[in-house]
């Protein structure tokens, strides 16, 4: 996942909601969530209020660390996808963008055939949204502004400020 934090404008908000909707609707899926890497939840679609989101989103990103971990320890850079099946509902988590986490909840209603074919043609839509935000953060809502209110701000000014 990229270190560079981002500002999530209205605008990306409602990109990435479509997108997730869209891939719950392809999917058959009962839920889909977006989830930053800290464990914060970005956006969702579905039948989202019968989970506790907020124990989802850090158990997730939770459970992405630990197999990182893992996936060092053989060698490998990253498990990009994980799987875990239950006897209703499965759950299939992967990467996005190296910046999100991708969560897809569903049960018997589809597959994880299907799933997977979803969420890879959703994968680079998500990535395109997360280029967009990236480009927009540079400049800011607005054309020309930063999208930082404190990049007008030197270290002069921080020293200027300590030193009182």
């Amino acid at each position: 996942m990229s270190s560079q934090n981002f500002v999530l404008y209205e605008e990306g908000f409602h990109r990435l909601e479509a997108a997730l909707k869209r891939l719950r609707q392809d999917a058959n899926a009962k839920a889909v969530f977006l989830i930053d890497k800290n464990g914060q939840q970005i956006a969702a679609a579905g039948e989202v209020e019968q989970f506790d989101t907020t124990s989802l989103a850090s158990l997730t990103a939770g459970n992405v660390a630990a197999t990182d971990g893992l996936a060092k320890l053989i060698g490998e850079r990253e498990f990009s996808v994980l799987f875990h099946e239950g006897q209703q509902d499965h759950i299939h988590i992967s990467i996005v963008a190296k910046r999100a986490i991708l969560v897809v909840i569903f049960d018997d209603r589809s597959s994880l055939g299907l799933t997977r074919l979803r969420v890879r043609q959703a994968n680079g839509d998500l990535e395109k949204i997360f280029e967009a935000m990236a480009q927009q953060n540079k400049v800011g809502p607005i054309g020309g502004k930063e999208a930082s209110p404190f990049s007008e701000i030197t270290d002069e000014d921080i020293d200027a400020l300590f030193s009182e």
